[in-house]
């Protein structure tokens, strides 16, 4: 029988399938059921500044309406504060205790000083490792993309000086040499670089005409740009490379270890076939590697890489046009116009 185990991080796991940051892991029965269904580590949801900032001012707000009600009634609570990070502190403190699989926690700040602060804070719950999600809409076309990738990576070896457990960094594809980004944050001895955020975009509906924010699931095949992007990274970075979006099967899970993933993040899945999904992908893992022959996920890890490949022009533009018009030929096929 195969063995699904791998090193993530310096975390041992028993198979590379993590369930990505997502509310499922914000309650303990769905974490027991992960568990139960065989995954291989958990990233709890993002710590975001901004919701912190935004309750704590919906908290200020809702009681400075009882200030002038009558003379005491300022005085009724003078030690009530806002509990700030500190019940999602607890939350994942109690998620960690109750589960025997790593966690992950992940983290999304404004300021540099509260990306260090709010890592220290989540390191002290215990937590196997912290996954930096490095998500930031640009709004001003004027400001130098060196200066802001500059920031970034600033912000990324503070952490990283920090804590002493693994850190991990999540990034967009957005970046105009994503490689040379990611190379960056590679020399700074990351542990881990997961690809990529699935962004929440906004929409329009066009009979109300108003903007409305629709819940963002992934689709099946929507795993090809990080597959792409495992296949060049695998063999170039020390960090190791996790996986994410739009995986979900064990066919999918299997297509990106081969292209050079050593972890695979999977979310919408779970919330369409449900948590219990996780096992039939394990299974079809392990049933693909026994029918290959393969003893361990190294021994096929990054065999469809860039640097191992047969056609070290699979990733590149010089199989583009071929690609066009093979697939364009296979559509017109499939559906033909006359």
């Amino acid at each position: 029988m195969a063995d699904l185990s791998i090193n993530y991080m310096g975390l041992k796991l028993k198979n590379p399938i993590i369930a990505g940051s997502c509310n499922l892991a914000m309650k303990i029965e769905n974490v027991k059921a992960m568990e139960d269904a065989g995954i291989g580590a958990i990233v709890y949801k993002s710590l975001f500044e901004e919701q912190v900032n935004f309750e704590s001012a919906d908290f200020d707000e809702s009681m400075e309406a009882y200030n002038n009600r009558h003379q005491e009634s300022s005085r009724m609570y003078p030690e009530m504060q806002h509990a700030g990070p500190k019940e999602f502190l607890h939350h994942l403190k109690k998620i960690k205790e109750n589960t025997s699989v790593p966690v992950i926690a992940s983290i999304n700040a404004i300021y540099q000083e509260t990306w260090v602060e709010y890592a220290k804070l989540i390191e002290d719950t215990g937590v196997d490792a912290i996954e930096i999600n490095l998500y930031k809409t640009q709004k001003k076309s004027e400001e130098n993309p060196e200066i802001v990738e500059r920031r970034k990576l600033e912000i990324i070896k503070a952490v990283k000086k920090a804590v002493k457990i693994p850190v991990a960094v999540k990034i967009s594809p957005f970046y105009s040499n994503l490689l040379n980004f990611i190379k960056s944050v590679d020399d700074l001895k990351v542990d881990g670089i997961v690809l990529f955020n699935k962004l929440y975009e906004p929409e329009i509906d066009i009979n109300q005409e108003k903007h409305i924010f629709p819940f963002n699931l992934s689709h099946k095949g929507d795993h090809r740009l990080s597959l792409r992007y495992a296949g060049l990274l695998q063999g170039n970075i020390n960090a190791n490379i996790s996986s994410s979006s739009g995986i979900f099967d064990g066919d999918d899970v299997i297509k990106m270890l081969l292209a050079g993933a050593d972890t695979v993040q999977v979310v919408s899945t779970l919330y369409k076939n449900k948590i219990g999904h996780i096992a039939k992908i394990v299974s079809r893992l392990e049933e693909w590697m026994d029918s290959k022959g393969y003893k361990t996920v190294d021994d096929f890890k990054g065999k469809l890489s860039r640097k191992n490949c047969n056609d070290p022009f699979a990733y590149l533009r010089a199989q583009y046009v071929d690609i066009l018009l093979n697939s364009a030929d296979d559509l017109l096929r499939k559906y033909p116009v006359v």
